[in-house]
Protein backbone atom coordinates (compact mmCIF):
# COMPACT_ATOMS: atom_id res chain seq x y z
CA UNK A 1 0.00 0.00 0.00
CA UNK A 2 1.42 3.35 -1.04
CA UNK A 3 0.49 6.35 1.10
CA UNK A 4 0.51 9.80 -0.48
CA UNK A 5 0.68 12.79 1.86
CA UNK A 6 0.17 16.28 0.43
CA UNK A 7 0.44 19.49 2.41
CA UNK A 8 -2.31 21.81 1.20
CA UNK A 9 -1.57 24.73 3.52
CA UNK A 10 1.34 25.76 5.70
CA UNK A 11 3.24 28.93 6.66
CA UNK A 12 5.52 28.78 3.62
CA UNK A 13 5.16 27.76 -0.02
CA UNK A 14 7.14 25.19 -2.00
CA UNK A 15 5.58 25.82 -5.42
CA UNK A 16 4.51 28.87 -7.46
CA UNK A 17 0.97 30.16 -7.16
CA UNK A 18 -0.08 28.47 -3.93
CA UNK A 19 -1.04 30.52 -0.89
CA UNK A 20 0.89 30.18 2.34
CA UNK A 21 -0.66 31.22 5.63
CA UNK A 22 -0.06 30.59 9.31
CA UNK A 23 -1.70 27.23 9.89
CA UNK A 24 -1.75 23.70 8.55
CA UNK A 25 -3.72 21.32 6.35
CA UNK A 26 -2.56 17.91 5.14
CA UNK A 27 -4.28 15.41 2.85
CA UNK A 28 -3.65 11.70 3.41
CA UNK A 29 -4.50 9.35 0.53
CA UNK A 30 -4.07 5.63 1.23
CA UNK A 31 -5.93 4.44 -1.85
CA UNK A 32 -8.73 3.14 0.36
CA UNK A 33 -9.55 6.53 1.90
CA UNK A 34 -8.75 10.22 1.62
CA UNK A 35 -8.59 12.02 4.95
CA UNK A 36 -8.03 15.74 5.32
CA UNK A 37 -6.17 16.58 8.53
CA UNK A 38 -6.93 20.19 9.51
CA UNK A 39 -8.12 22.86 7.11
CA UNK A 40 -5.74 25.80 7.41
CA UNK A 41 -6.62 29.25 8.70
CA UNK A 42 -8.89 30.67 5.99
CA UNK A 43 -9.09 30.44 2.19
CA UNK A 44 -5.75 28.85 1.36
CA UNK A 45 -6.93 25.25 1.01
CA UNK A 46 -9.81 25.89 -1.44
CA UNK A 47 -7.44 28.08 -3.47
CA UNK A 48 -4.47 25.71 -3.42
CA UNK A 49 -6.30 22.51 -4.34
CA UNK A 50 -7.15 23.99 -7.76
CA UNK A 51 -3.44 24.31 -8.52
CA UNK A 52 -2.47 20.99 -6.98
CA UNK A 53 -4.97 18.74 -8.74
CA UNK A 54 -6.86 17.83 -5.58
CA UNK A 55 -10.64 17.39 -5.59
CA UNK A 56 -12.17 18.17 -2.22
CA UNK A 57 -15.31 16.34 -3.32
CA UNK A 58 -13.29 13.10 -3.04
CA UNK A 59 -12.47 13.55 0.65
CA UNK A 60 -13.97 10.82 2.83
CA UNK A 61 -13.38 12.30 6.30
CA UNK A 62 -11.90 15.34 7.99
CA UNK A 63 -9.88 15.01 11.21
CA UNK A 64 -8.97 18.00 13.37
CA UNK A 65 -5.87 18.25 15.52
CA UNK A 66 -7.32 20.82 17.95
CA UNK A 67 -9.68 23.76 18.12
CA UNK A 68 -7.45 26.67 17.08
CA UNK A 69 -8.49 28.94 14.21
CA UNK A 70 -5.34 28.24 12.18
CA UNK A 71 -6.32 24.57 11.92
CA UNK A 72 -10.09 24.99 11.63
CA UNK A 73 -10.63 28.35 9.90
CA UNK A 74 -10.81 26.76 6.46
CA UNK A 75 -13.64 24.40 7.41
CA UNK A 76 -16.42 26.45 5.88
CA UNK A 77 -14.64 26.85 2.56
CA UNK A 78 -13.63 23.19 2.42
CA UNK A 79 -17.17 21.98 3.11
CA UNK A 80 -18.65 24.30 0.52
CA UNK A 81 -16.17 23.23 -2.15
CA UNK A 82 -16.59 19.56 -1.27
CA UNK A 83 -20.33 19.96 -1.86
CA UNK A 84 -21.35 16.90 0.13
CA UNK A 85 -21.87 15.81 3.75
CA UNK A 86 -18.57 15.05 5.51
CA UNK A 87 -17.98 13.64 8.97
CA UNK A 88 -15.43 15.50 11.10
CA UNK A 89 -13.43 13.60 13.72
CA UNK A 90 -12.30 15.70 16.68
CA UNK A 91 -12.12 15.94 20.45
CA UNK A 92 -15.08 17.50 22.32
CA UNK A 93 -12.79 20.27 23.63
CA UNK A 94 -12.38 21.64 20.10
CA UNK A 95 -15.25 23.96 21.06
CA UNK A 96 -13.44 25.38 24.12
CA UNK A 97 -13.16 29.17 24.39
CA UNK A 98 -9.48 29.35 23.47
CA UNK A 99 -7.27 32.44 23.84
CA UNK A 100 -3.67 33.54 23.59
CA UNK A 101 -2.99 35.73 26.61
CA UNK A 102 0.19 37.25 27.99
CA UNK A 103 0.09 40.35 30.20
CA UNK A 104 -2.23 42.89 28.60
CA UNK A 105 -2.29 40.98 25.30
CA UNK A 106 -5.46 38.98 24.79
CA UNK A 107 -6.72 37.38 21.58
CA UNK A 108 -9.39 34.80 20.81
CA UNK A 109 -7.80 31.99 18.79
CA UNK A 110 -10.51 29.32 18.89
CA UNK A 111 -12.59 27.89 16.07
CA UNK A 112 -14.24 30.82 14.23
CA UNK A 113 -17.54 29.06 13.45
CA UNK A 114 -20.59 27.88 15.31
CA UNK A 115 -21.30 24.18 15.18
CA UNK A 116 -24.81 24.68 13.79
CA UNK A 117 -23.49 26.79 10.90
CA UNK A 118 -21.10 24.02 9.88
CA UNK A 119 -23.78 21.38 10.22
CA UNK A 120 -26.07 23.46 8.01
CA UNK A 121 -23.67 22.99 5.07
CA UNK A 122 -23.03 19.28 5.52
CA UNK A 123 -20.78 18.75 8.53
CA UNK A 124 -21.41 16.03 11.08
CA UNK A 125 -19.17 15.45 14.08
CA UNK A 126 -17.65 12.38 15.67
CA UNK A 127 -16.33 13.77 18.95
CA UNK A 128 -14.17 11.44 21.01
CA UNK A 129 -11.66 11.76 23.84
CA UNK A 130 -10.04 8.53 22.71
CA UNK A 131 -8.67 7.26 19.41
CA UNK A 132 -10.98 6.98 16.41
CA UNK A 133 -10.15 4.37 13.77
CA UNK A 134 -11.11 5.93 10.45
CA UNK A 135 -10.00 2.85 8.51
CA UNK A 136 -8.03 -0.25 9.51
CA UNK A 137 -4.83 1.75 8.92
CA UNK A 138 -5.74 5.36 9.82
CA UNK A 139 -6.40 6.44 13.40
CA UNK A 140 -6.40 9.55 15.55
CA UNK A 141 -4.37 9.42 18.75
CA UNK A 142 -7.07 10.85 20.96
CA UNK A 143 -5.79 12.55 24.10
CA UNK A 144 -2.00 12.57 24.43
CA UNK A 145 -0.55 11.84 27.89
CA UNK A 146 2.36 14.07 28.90
CA UNK A 147 5.12 11.67 29.91
CA UNK A 148 8.41 13.35 28.95
CA UNK A 149 10.09 15.67 31.44
CA UNK A 150 11.08 18.35 28.92
CA UNK A 151 7.87 18.94 26.94
CA UNK A 152 5.35 21.44 28.28
CA UNK A 153 2.38 23.53 27.18
CA UNK A 154 3.04 27.22 26.62
CA UNK A 155 1.54 29.24 29.49
CA UNK A 156 0.14 31.88 27.11
CA UNK A 157 -2.28 29.28 25.73
CA UNK A 158 -5.41 29.67 27.82
CA UNK A 159 -9.14 29.05 27.90
CA UNK A 160 -11.74 31.51 29.13
CA UNK A 161 -14.44 30.20 31.42
CA UNK A 162 -16.96 32.85 32.43
CA UNK A 163 -14.65 35.79 33.22
CA UNK A 164 -11.64 33.72 34.24
CA UNK A 165 -8.62 32.73 32.19
CA UNK A 166 -7.20 29.28 32.91
CA UNK A 167 -4.27 27.34 31.40
CA UNK A 168 -5.41 25.38 28.36
CA UNK A 169 -4.74 21.69 29.11
CA UNK A 170 -5.09 20.90 25.37
CA UNK A 171 -7.00 17.71 25.96
CA UNK A 172 -8.10 18.14 22.34
CA UNK A 173 -4.55 18.07 20.97
CA UNK A 174 -4.13 14.97 18.80
CA UNK A 175 -2.37 13.63 15.72
CA UNK A 176 -3.33 11.49 12.75
CA UNK A 177 -1.48 8.19 12.40
CA UNK A 178 -1.18 5.89 9.39
CA UNK A 179 0.06 2.29 9.62
CA UNK A 180 2.31 1.31 6.70
CA UNK A 181 4.50 -1.69 5.91
CA UNK A 182 7.56 0.39 6.85
CA UNK A 183 6.18 1.67 10.14
CA UNK A 184 4.01 4.52 11.31
CA UNK A 185 3.46 7.86 9.63
CA UNK A 186 2.58 10.42 12.30
CA UNK A 187 1.04 13.71 11.20
CA UNK A 188 1.22 16.40 13.86
CA UNK A 189 -1.08 19.42 13.98
CA UNK A 190 0.73 21.57 16.53
CA UNK A 191 1.81 18.98 19.10
CA UNK A 192 0.96 21.35 21.93
CA UNK A 193 1.40 18.42 24.31
CA UNK A 194 4.80 17.63 22.82
CA UNK A 195 5.92 15.97 19.60
CA UNK A 196 7.63 13.10 21.42
CA UNK A 197 4.67 12.58 23.74
CA UNK A 198 2.49 12.38 20.64
CA UNK A 199 4.70 9.81 18.94
CA UNK A 200 4.75 7.72 22.11
CA UNK A 201 0.95 7.86 22.09
CA UNK A 202 0.84 6.85 18.41
CA UNK A 203 2.90 3.75 19.19
CA UNK A 204 0.65 2.92 22.12
CA UNK A 205 -2.60 3.27 20.14
CA UNK A 206 -1.42 1.24 17.14
CA UNK A 207 0.78 -1.31 18.87
CA UNK A 208 3.48 -0.53 16.27
CA UNK A 209 6.93 0.50 17.55
CA UNK A 210 8.62 1.50 14.28
CA UNK A 211 8.01 5.12 13.27
CA UNK A 212 9.00 5.83 9.68
CA UNK A 213 7.88 9.40 8.98
CA UNK A 214 6.80 12.38 11.06
CA UNK A 215 5.49 15.58 9.50
CA UNK A 216 3.70 18.68 10.71
CA UNK A 217 3.86 21.25 13.46
CA UNK A 218 6.03 20.55 16.50
CA UNK A 219 5.40 23.78 18.46
CA UNK A 220 9.09 24.31 19.08
CA UNK A 221 8.87 27.92 17.89
CA UNK A 222 9.71 29.30 21.34
CA UNK A 223 11.39 26.21 22.77
CA UNK A 224 14.76 26.24 24.48
CA UNK A 225 17.79 24.83 22.68
CA UNK A 226 17.88 22.10 25.33
CA UNK A 227 14.33 20.98 24.52
CA UNK A 228 15.08 20.96 20.78
CA UNK A 229 18.23 18.90 21.36
CA UNK A 230 16.34 16.42 23.53
CA UNK A 231 13.58 16.20 20.90
CA UNK A 232 16.10 15.47 18.15
CA UNK A 233 17.83 12.85 20.31
CA UNK A 234 14.50 11.11 20.99
CA UNK A 235 13.67 11.02 17.28
CA UNK A 236 17.07 9.51 16.53
CA UNK A 237 16.66 6.94 19.29
CA UNK A 238 13.28 5.96 17.80
CA UNK A 239 14.92 5.43 14.40
CA UNK A 240 12.62 7.81 12.54
CA UNK A 241 13.57 7.87 8.83
CA UNK A 242 12.03 11.21 7.80
CA UNK A 243 11.07 14.29 9.80
CA UNK A 244 9.31 17.05 7.83
CA UNK A 245 8.60 20.08 9.99
CA UNK A 246 5.92 22.69 9.36
CA UNK A 247 4.00 25.60 10.78
CA UNK A 248 4.72 26.21 14.49
CA UNK A 249 8.17 24.63 14.51
CA UNK A 250 9.80 28.00 13.80
CA UNK A 251 12.76 28.69 11.53
CA UNK A 252 15.40 28.88 14.26
CA UNK A 253 14.22 25.61 15.77
CA UNK A 254 14.06 24.04 12.31
CA UNK A 255 17.70 24.94 11.68
CA UNK A 256 18.75 23.32 14.96
CA UNK A 257 16.76 20.18 14.11
CA UNK A 258 18.28 20.08 10.63
CA UNK A 259 21.79 20.29 12.08
CA UNK A 260 21.11 17.42 14.47
CA UNK A 261 18.99 15.16 12.26
CA UNK A 262 20.96 15.56 9.04
CA UNK A 263 19.45 13.90 5.95
CA UNK A 264 16.42 12.73 7.95
CA UNK A 265 15.20 16.34 8.12
CA UNK A 266 13.20 18.24 5.50
CA UNK A 267 10.96 21.31 5.36
CA UNK A 268 7.35 20.32 4.81
CA UNK A 269 5.85 23.33 3.03
CA UNK A 270 2.62 24.11 1.19
CA UNK A 271 2.78 22.02 -1.97
CA UNK A 272 5.07 19.32 -0.56
CA UNK A 273 3.97 15.82 -1.49
CA UNK A 274 5.61 12.64 -0.21
CA UNK A 275 4.88 8.93 -0.55
CA UNK A 276 5.50 6.02 1.78
CA UNK A 277 7.12 3.75 0.82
Amino acid sequence: MTIKITTLSENTAAMPGVLAEWGLSVLVDTGEAKVLFDTGASSSVPHNVRLMGVELSQIDRIALSHGHYDHTGGLMGVLRQAGKPIDIVAHPDMWANKYAKAGDFERYIGIPFKREDLEAIGASFTLSEGPVWITDNIVTTGEVPMVTEYEEIEPMMQVKEDDRFLPDPFRDDQALVVKTELGLVVILGCAHRGAINTVIRAREVTGVEQVHTIIGGTHLVRASEERITLTAAALQEMGVQRVGVSHCTGLNSSVLLAQQLGDVFFFNNTGTSITVP
